[in-house]
């Protein structure tokens, strides 16, 4: 069982949802990364979203667009990403650390060398954007002989036929875009998503989280009401956007767990 797996079976066991907070590994700051990384966790993260940064970002919006571009101004890489998820693991060795990316880095790297450097840094799962699920087989065998999940993209314009094809390769959960567009946007049609998750569920047999679109409590728990995980990341990189430096910890922090705060409340709705 992979550490994603088992840490869905707990909460599940517990009747909680997961949290999902994404940021872009090396913004602002490389120095800022990794102690950012334990600040979720302290906060109430369950898996951490690690954004590996792309010149071309197509599925992120205008914030995570910008992250993407200090990030790489700032000289990250594939190799430096690894290596902030290396130095996590160091005193970290439950959390579960996805990579969220495009391709390239990834072609860059080779298949196989890049699963084998990925899971000897400690990393759980690796969701690649643009890798479509019908033609990504040499990429998705290469991550399940390192032991990784592949985590898939599904959107409410996602066909049938693709549907089975995630469910046939994902592993650990799938994540399903909350809306028609991209990260940031506020348009987030919370009975589509309702209509939706079964089937996936079904098709899949993994949890289902939901991202796009959320952006505080109050929406982080109706989401929660619906899904097995909330997915937050836009929100998050305001926060730095907002103040480029280590102040932008606490805030973040107080943010996520306030968002945890929610989700245990709904858990705890649901029991009673």
């Amino acid at each position: 069982m992979s550490r994603i797996q088992a840490v869905f079976a707990e909460l599940a066991a517990q009747g909680k949802k997961a949290l999902i907070p994404f940021v872009t590994a090396g913004d602002p700051a490389p120095a800022i990364t990794v102690p950012l990384l334990h600040r979720l966790v302290d906060a109430g993260a369950n898996i951490i979203e690690l954004g590996v940064p792309f010149s071309d970002p197509m599925a992120d919006g205008p914030v995570i667009q910008k992250a993407s571009e200090r990030a790489l101004a700032n000289g990250i890489g594939m190799r430096e990403v690894l290596g902030f998820v290396r130095e996590f693991r160091k005193t970290n060795t439950y959390t579960p650390v996805v990579l969220m990316g495009y391709l390239n880095p990834v072609e860059r790297m080779g298949y196989a060398a890049f699963a084998a450097a990925a899971a000897e840094a400690g990393v759980d799962g690796v969701l690649t954007v643009d890798a479509p699920p019908e033609e990504g087989e040499p990429l998705w065998a290469a991550l399940h002989q390192a032991g990784l999940d592949p985590i898939f993209l599904l959107a409410p314009t996602t066909p049938q036929q693709r549907v089975e094809n995630v469910a046939r390769h994902a592993s650990g959960f799938v994540y399903y875009v909350s809306l028609k567009g991209v990260t940031g946007a506020r348009h987030l049609d919370l009975g589509e998503v309702a209509d939706k998750l079964p089937e996936i569920r079904r098709q899949s047999g993994l949890p289902v989280g939901v991202g796009f679109g959320i952006r505080d409590a109050e929406t982080a728990a109706a989401v929660g009401r619906i899904a097995d995980a909330v997915v937050i990341g836009s929100r998050i990189v305001q926060e730095i956007e907002a103040n480029p430096s280590a102040g932008a910890i606490e805030p973040i922090y107080q943010l996520l767990h306030g968002i945890r705060q929610a989700l245990d409340a709904v858990s705890n709705e649901e029991k009673a």
